[in-house]
């Protein structure tokens, strides 16, 4: 894991990545896939290079999409309803209300991207995207963010595979195991190389 962090460091500090060099116009979105086993020493990793993106003097934006649900909720004043044993929601009821609260357009993207917006950030790391599954799923989310206008770049932390797959392209297979879904632009910092001067 700390061979990630200092790999991922050295990227995410370089002005050419800050900068966005070298995208030719596409989305600065990255995807940086890891085993849903690591969940835990991949939580903290992220955190950890979140702290010495900071001390190097980069602004970082933190954001876990199971706190931006929960946040979601809380806004509206259904957290502790949803929550409550008591209730009696039915299950399908509950996924339902639940997955309209996660939808990405007209909920989590602008939420996302008031985190993204505040001043001076200058990269975005995303996790937390295996808590909202089945309410939110990844393809989801990125096709909604990738019309905004982005002004540095979006790293996701996915727990699972970003593969290639012939006549489909990029797609993401949640935990290694769901379906892939989608066709993305993002780019796979597996494969990642700084350009060098």
């Amino acid at each position: 894991m700390n061979h990630l962090l200092d790999k991922l460091f050295t990227i995410f500090s370089s002005e050419s990545f800050l900068s966005m060099q070298g995208l030719a116009n596409e989305v600065p979105i990255f995807i940086q896939p890891y085993d849903v086993s690591e969940e835990d020493r991949v939580s903290a990793m992220i955190h950890a290079l979140a702290q010495r993106l900071r001390t190097s003097g980069i602004k970082v934006a933190e954001v876990d999409l199971f706190h931006l649900l929960l946040e979601e909720l809380r806004h509206e004043d259904l957290l502790d309803a949803f929550t409550d044993e008591d209730a009696g929601y039915d299950r399908q009821d509950l996924l339902r209300d639940i997955k309209n609260y996660a939808d990405p357009k007209t909920r989590l993207v602008p939420r996302l991207l008031k985190s993204m917006e505040a001043d001076g950030v200058q990269i975005t790391l995303v996790s937390g995207v295996g808590h909202v599954y089945p309410f939110l799923r990844a393809h989801t989310l990125l096709d909604s963010i990738q019309p905004a206008m982005m002004h540095h770049p979006l790293v996701m932390f996915f727990p699972g595979e970003y593969i290639q797959t012939p006549g489909l392209g990029s797609q993401l297979r949640l935990f290694g195991c769901l379906p892939a879904k989608g066709y993305y632009r993002a780019f796979n910092l597996d494969h990642y190389r700084l350009a060098h001067a």
